[in-house]
């Protein structure tokens, strides 16, 4: 939940109130009442005016600039392996390959577990039966 006062953009317009996107706004109220569809009341500075709005149509400021920083980071180890010629990393960042850690925890898990056969079988008759 964001916090009264907190900075936020405007993201989408989900029920078309015609919301200036990509404008930032401030959050001045809850909605507290589960039947009402809207989450927030927000300020928008820049025309002065007021809008009740659902959750996913705002994004606090941090969340939209850690993506803006995680996007910057990729384009700069795209540049990186191209400029070197490392095609390894080309590839593991056009590929959306995990991460040497991710890959580590996944083994791990699997080791953690052996399987006999019989739980081979069964696992494969269940997904044959669905």
């Amino acid at each position: 939940m964001l916090q009264l006062g907190e900075k936020v953009y405007i993201v989408e317009d989900s029920i078309e109130q015609n919301l200036p996107i990509g404008e930032y706004a401030f959050v001045i109220a809850y909605d507290r009442n589960p039947d009402n569809i809207f989450d927030y009341m927000i300020r928008v500075p820049k025309i002065n005016k007021h809008f009740f709005v659902p959750a996913n149509d705002i994004e606090p400021e941090e969340v939209l600039m850690q993506e803006a920083v995680e996007l910057v980071e990729r384009e700069a180890l795209i540049d990186f392996a191209l400029a070197t010629k490392n095609e390894e990393l080309f590839f593991r960042l056009m590929n959306g390959e995990p991460d040497d850690e991710e890959v580590e925890e996944v083994e791990a898990e699997e080791q953690a577990q052996p399987q006999t056969a019989e739980d081979f079988i069964r696992q494969i008759n269940l997904r044959a039966w669905i």
